[in-house]
């Protein structure tokens, strides 16, 4: 399975297929055949990832300033793109600070801390293909249990949710 990204300032006209559209300026998100007249970012599903039903999920998630999302996993690969502010990705091979307009990958289980900018409202678009069960259900899974109990400011926002065929 590969999954790419490709920005078009210009805006984008796409056929049909397992392509996600996000249009920056309505702050919505198409699968397949879409147009889009000013900046876009359009994500590219092709093969398959291994036996089983799959859904495209693409959603956008804010923080406040300081916001962090303990340490956890995603039962599905995604790319993330970041909209505005900073956040710095924490993984077992080092940490990465991410500015607005950079992308990054995580893959399925991959452990991630993530800490947003101290001084400024933070927030990033992502597809990830996730296996069907996971419809309509939250995918963050913290690492520590004693995580699920602390507060959470972020925010996550489904701007698309569909089960596809690969």
């Amino acid at each position: 399975m590969t999954l790419a990204l490709a920005e078009h300032p210009d805006g984008v006209e796409t056929e049909g297929g397992l392509r996600v559209v996000y249009d920056f300026d309505r702050d919505e998100a198409f699968l397949g055949s879409a147009r889009v007249d000013g900046p876009a970012l359009v994500w590219e599903i092709t093969g398959a990832p291994g036996p089983g039903e799959w859904i495209v999920r693409c959603d956008r998630v804010e923080f406040p300033p300081g916001g962090i999302a303990y340490r956890h996993v995603h039962p599905g690969p995604g790319i993330r793109r970041l909209l505005r502010g900073e956040l710095t990705i924490d993984r077992a091979e080092g940490a990465h600070t991410y500015r607005a307009g950079d992308a990054w990958f995580e893959d399925a289980d991959d452990a991630v801390l993530a800490t947003a900018s101290a001084t400024e409202h933070t927030a990033f678009v992502r597809v990830l293909l996730l296996p069907a069960e996971w419809a309509g259900r939250r995918t963050i899974q913290y690492l520590d249990p004693a995580d699920e109990e602390r507060p959470k400011v972020q925010r996550a926002k489904v701007l698309l949710e569909q089960r596809i065929d690969l």
